[in-house]
């Protein structure tokens, strides 16, 4: 278990400079040490760089990260000098953060984005997603990709249980490993993003989620994951699976992290015509941090979801206590009215078929160069056929399953019908 390695280990060890434990330290405790001269970017980008080194490809070889950037270290020193020239950006000046290869990043930089696929290796996208623009503005550091599973989860059908492609393996990043238990579940496409944080490799990082893909592996890495609301983090850049469901969200060790890095990244932005419909004026998230925030607050508690996970339960509720002792009111059992009808319906389902080929083709078509030629779901079809023996490890480069299903979806009177019940379903359920 690498909760019990020593603490020594933490540290940057080419140098005397005595760094925070990555394991705990908070993005605002890091730049507290940048600003008061402790350490610089650089040492700090290099002591996340000993990290990966030791556990990612070695040692307990976790895979939770794909690639790093191969000029990071440049990077660090040019925000060093801003600092001692004009000061501090703001919270976020010379931090090291992952983000999931998803999210696109300068092609100029030397990372790829490629969603764990060599199908998109050196492909050249058009510009930064607009979530890393936001936080590269803000003075962060991007120091590598997280690994995920390949296509975010959508190379094989739901549910199929023969040759279904596992939950954080990919191509190019191999088995994604829980870095708490052997072979422990990494959960959902996300998990590169929360093993990497959990133990300590960046400051934070960043997910995509379209169903549990942020919560799920928050969960399981014992990190705080947010799902923004739709809309409120652009989705322009980042490898789609539907216009409908996906955000980007933050990875962190802490509420305060994940608050933080929510500021940075929310806002309108032209190319996603869902930011546009959200309030002008993006809050401040940190404010929300109070303490005694939860006084006359009243929680409910779904049961009818957590039926099946009875593993957790006694925890769970444990952290019910914790609610109250804070002052909340919880409201146990309170389950949504619609709950059978919401977990049974096919409409989700059916609508992420169509929009995966839809939005995933409309992606592939604005990169400016893609070196193996796949410019549509068509074409990434016949590119794994075509290579299947170089591909992922048998039996899972047999399975497009997913693939196949979303390229044979069209745009039609069924696939209306499924983003209706979906509405009302969501309409249901909040009311």
């Amino acid at each position: 278990m690498l909760g019990s390695m020593p603490k020594n280990m933490l540290y940057y060890k080419a140098s005397s400079v005595a760094l925070p434990d990555l394991y705990e330290a908070s993005i605002l405790d890091l730049q507290d040490g940048l600003v008061k001269g402790h350490y610089t970017s650089v040492q700090l980008v290099k002591a996340y760089f000993d990290r990966i080194e030791e556990v990612n490809l070695k040692g307990p070889a976790l895979h939770a990260v794909i690639e790093t950037n191969p000029i990071a270290l440049s990077q660090a020193a040019a925000l060093d000098d801003e600092r001692k020239d004009k000061g501090g950006r703001g919270p976020l000046h010379g931090i090291p953060l992952l983000l999931k290869d998803n999210i696109a990043t300068l092609h100029e930089e030397g990372m790829n984005t490629t969603a764990g696929s060599c199908a998109l290796l050196g492909s050249v996208v058009p510009r930064d997603a607009f979530a890393a623009a936001k936080l590269r503005e803000a003075g962060a550091i991007f120091i590598g990709k997280a690994n995920l599973s390949e296509w975010s989860g959508m190379r094989a059908a739901w549910g199929q249980l023969k040759g279904q492609v596992p939950n954080g393996l990919s191509e190019r990043g191999g088995q994604t490993l829980s870095p708490y238990y052997p072979n422990a579940h990494p959960s959902s496409s996300s998990s590169g993003s929360g093993v990497a944080t959990a133990i300590g490799l960046a400051a934070g990082s960043l997910g995509s989620e379209t169903h549990g893909s942020i919560v799920s592996p928050s969960s399981k890495n014992n990190i705080v994951g947010i799902k923004p609301t739709v809309g409120l983090v652009s989705r322009s850049g980042v490898i789609p699976i539907s216009s409908h469901q996906d955000t980007p969200g933050p990875m962190c060790r802490s509420v305060a992290d994940a608050a933080l890095l929510l500021n940075f990244m929310a806002g309108p932005d032209p190319r996603d015509e869902a930011t546009l419909h959200q309030p002008g004026i993006v809050p401040d998230y940190m404010k929300a941090l109070d303490k005694n925030a939860l006084k006359g607050v009243r929680l409910g508690v779904p049961r009818s979801f957590i039926r099946d996970i009875k593993i957790i339960e006694e925890v769970f509720n444990s952290s019910l206590d914790v609610f109250r002792a804070l002052g909340a009111e919880i409201v146990d059992p309170a389950d949504f009215p619609d709950v059978e009808e919401l977990l049974t319906s096919k409409a989700e389902k059916r609508v992420l078929d169509v929009d995966f080929k839809v939005d995933l083709n409309k992606y592939l078509s604005e990169l400016v160069h893609v070196p193996t030629g796949v410019k549509t779901l068509a074409g990434l079809i016949e590119y794994n056929e075509k290579r299947a023996d170089l591909d992922l490890p048998p039996p899972f480069y047999r399975d497009q399953s997913q693939f196949i299903q979303s390229e044979a979806a069209q745009v039609d009177d069924a696939y209306l019908a499924a983003l209706t019940e979906d509405f009302d379903l969501g309409q249901h359920e909040r009311n």
